[in-house]
């Protein structure tokens, strides 16, 4: 796992040296956007993009594109390149494009915040959130050394709460991580189903994902699954990772980035806008603070030793 993490930063810096500049760079005025996300439930991805693409034509009075990345790696990449204009990006992907001058906040998400029962708090909004680990109800897993010799699902090593956050706080508790069984999961939904078959003893996720995936999660038979009877969240990571960034190219104008982000605060006052958001579980958007998304660089270097 060090070596496939300590790969990835690699590849990342090689695509630094060798990218070529966007499309929309240079004094002409920018008629068209490309807006990426990563999806949070794959399988609102296509309602979801239409209709985003939409609202933010409406909103912005020019063409708008909206595509879908397939995993966090590759919305840095088309940043890096130059093919997208504007990501939503998890913090970890963020920090790794702000490290290669591609990419610069202009806003971070809010979320709901979550009871000790991961039920969420109404009308709570918080710009920060924890890893979590989940495992089987009956699992003897409550702490970092509890995963020692086990097999664990991992998103993917730029995501913060699927790998950077958990790896390195199993490190600063003295858990031998070559003694763990790393299996690459790309969703959510398929982490959790592999962990309730037994495939893995344990996946890395977000908080409060089982009640975002309750009854979404599915049997062989396709029946619904109660996630709060067949599973538990066994850790809690002890840091806060920062929320998504909404992060646009350095090279856009001045002018276009108050465009794109009166945009999204437009998104979070309104009933639409609000409904697009939930794809990715947004409840609204305050300034960037970008001392925040330093702690995630620093996880990631822990994470990377």
């Amino acid at each position: 796992m060090k070596k496939l993490f300590k790969l990835f930063l690699t590849a990342t810096m090689v695509l630094g040296l060798g990218a070529c500049s966007n499309s929309n760079g240079g004094s002409e005025e920018q008629t068209s956007l490309t807006i990426q996300f990563v999806p949070t439930n794959s399988d609102s991805v296509d309602a979801t993009t239409a209709a985003f693409a939409e609202y933010m034509k409406n909103l912005l009075d020019m063409d708008v594109e909206v595509t879908v990345a397939t995993d966090y790696t590759t919305i840095v990449e088309a940043m890096e390149s130059g093919q997208v204009d504007v990501g939503i990006m998890p913090p970890a992907a963020y920090v790794q494009a702000r490290s290669l001058d591609a990419a610069t906040s202009i806003l971070s998400s809010t979320l709901v915040d979550y009871d000790e029962n991961e039920m969420p708090v109404e009308g709570t909004s918080v710009g920060t959130f924890k890893a979590e680990v989940i495992t089987r109800a009956d699992a003897d897993i409550s702490s970092w050394k509890d995963l020692e010799g086990k097999n664990v699902a991992y998103l993917s090593v730029t995501s913060a709460s699927g790998y950077v956050y958990p790896v390195a706080e199993m490190k600063e508790a003295g858990v031998d991580i070559d003694s763990v069984n790393f299996t690459a999961i790309n969703d959510v939904v398929s982490a959790i189903k592999a962990v309730i078959s037994g495939q893995v003893d344990a996946c890395f996720t977000f908080e409060g994902s089982r009640y975002v995936f309750n009854n979404v999660v599915t049997d062989d038979a396709g029946n619904p699954v109660d996630l709060f009877e067949t599973t538990k969240a066994a850790i809690l990571s002890e840091g806060d990772i920062p929320n998504d960034a909404i992060a646009v190219l350095p090279s856009m104008s001045d002018e276009l980035k108050e465009k794109v982000k009166e945009a999204f605060l437009t998104m979070a006052s309104d009933e639409e806008g609000l409904k697009i958001m939930s794809a990715w579980g947004h409840t609204g958007y305050v300034e960037s603070d970008e001392a925040a998304y330093d702690t995630t660089a620093e996880y990631i270097e822990a994470a990377g030793e």
